[in-house]
């Protein structure tokens, strides 16, 4: 089993990550984008029904992984996202390309330089990290 990354949040604290804007306030996300000085920071900006839009902001590889009861779907904002699966050509996402990622697809995603991404999932899914 690989150690934990301490860059990247457990899949509990990936779970509870708190909701940062109530309904009916208008987000900036290149506001939000610019606040992020971390090589890594994933946050939930908004809650729609039981799903979540949650930004992301990093640079490097994020572990394997996968949620087994929620679709991904992926939005690049800046940079470029490589999404490794098993057994197929990574996909290649750059600025507004997006793709949807299927309940229990093993996954890990890959920053190409700084990279800003949103999903769409469903709120507190659960990831399973794997070996």
């Amino acid at each position: 089993m690989t150690a934990p990354d301490p860059r990247y949040p457990s899949p509990a604290d990936y779970a509870n990550e708190p909701v940062q804007h109530p309904p009916l306030v208008v987000i900036d996300v290149t506001t939000e984008q610019r606040r992020v000085t971390d090589g890594y920071r994933n946050i939930v900006l908004s809650r729609v029904n039981t799903s979540c839009l949650r930004m992301a902001v990093f640079e490097g590889e994020y572990r394997w992984h996968q949620h087994p009861q929620s679709d991904e779907l992926f939005l690049v904002v800046e940079g470029r996202l490589e999404i490794d699966l098993a057994e197929r050509e990574p996909l290649v996402l750059v600025p507004w390309q997006t793709v949807v990622i299927p309940a229990g697809t093993v996954h890990r995603t890959r920053a190409i330089g700084r990279t800003v991404n949103l999903t769409f999932e469903s709120l507190g899914a659960d990831t399973v990290f794997v070996d």
